[in-house]
């Protein structure tokens, strides 16, 4: 009963602050963005420049995003332009390596409990398993799953050791698919992790850190949300209902202990992805 009555409460903060749903694709790619909880963690170590006093609000750049017109100087055969301004970012852009790869926790990715088989495909991931004939599908993308986190000290330009930095999360939405056998349609759960569940206070029953935004009804197999297929929102939706829709989930491992897996899993993809990208724009700026 204590259960219900924490995902009714959960229920009214999601009426209070209900924002219209955009169009949709399976896997969903515009992840909430919310604190971190218990999943692993790292360093908030990116776009440093905007935690000096003069950063982003005063619209101040570095030094190395100049506006001034610097000369180029060709030091290879590709054609392209090169600058000293290119050399500073190429050099920027090895120290940034070096001090990702440094704080990297997972050199190779965590496996998911509950015999969870994962698929890759670019910032898309898919997780799927088999309960008793039903197939059971998650997917989501890494693609924007980094919460901003700036906090009064970096506003007021107070440095941080690298101990006292903030840590930050990958918290993507994702979408649960359930099909069972001989079944044209499947059902769809789109899920997310809303900041106001996220946590509680000591002695509390513990909430649900994740949450259910919409259900619908979906061809099997296909990719694309239809907007022809009803969907229930849950934003105003009886609380009994949506109990036994979050039971559900449950009853199929998509509870609690699976989010916090789920988070671990797409922070350690989005922090390769970033790495790799690092490495890429490198390549570029360097004309490797």
């Amino acid at each position: 009963m204590l259960k219900s009555v924490v995902r009714a409460v959960g229920a009214a903060v999601r009426m209070s602050s209900a924002t219209t749903s955009t169009a949709r694709a399976l896997p969903l790619s515009c992840p909430t963005l919310c604190s971190p909880c218990s999943a692993t963690t790292r360093p908030f170590t990116r776009s440093l420049w905007m935690l000096n006093s003069k950063g982003a609000s005063s619209g101040y750049r570095p030094k190395l995003f100049s506006s001034k017109v610097l000369q180029p100087t060709v030091s290879c055969g590709c054609g392209g332009l090169h600058t000293e301004g290119d050399k500073a970012f190429g050099d920027f852009l090895s120290d940034e390596l070096k001090e990702e790869k440094k704080i990297q926790k997972n050199k190779t990715l965590p496996k998911l409990s509950g015999g969870w088989e994962l698929e890759m495909n670019g910032t898309e991931a898919k997780l799927t398993r088999s309960v008793s004939g039903e197939k059971i599908s998650v997917s989501f993308n890494v693609n924007n799953s980094i919460p901003p986190n700036f906090e009064e000290e970096a506003e007021q330009g107070q440095q941080k050791s690298a101990e006292e930095e903030p840590e930050i999360v990958s918290t993507p939405n994702f979408v649960v698919e359930v099909t069972k056998q001989a079944s044209k349609h499947s059902l769809v759960f789109d899920c997310h992790f809303p900041e106001d569940e996220m946590s509680h206070g000591e002695g509390e029953e513990e909430s649900d850190i994740f949450a259910i935004r919409e259900v619908s009804f979906q061809p099997e197999g296909d990719t694309d949300w239809k907007e022809t297929s009803y969907t229930l929102n849950t934003d105003s939706l009886d609380w009994a209902l949506y109990d036994h829709l979050m039971d559900f989930l449950a009853d199929r491992g998509i509870d609690n202990t699976f989010a916090d897996e789920l988070m671990e899993l797409s922070t350690a993809i989005e922090h390769q992805e970033y790495i790799k990208f690092l490495e890429d724009l490198q390549g570029f700026v360097k004309c490797n």
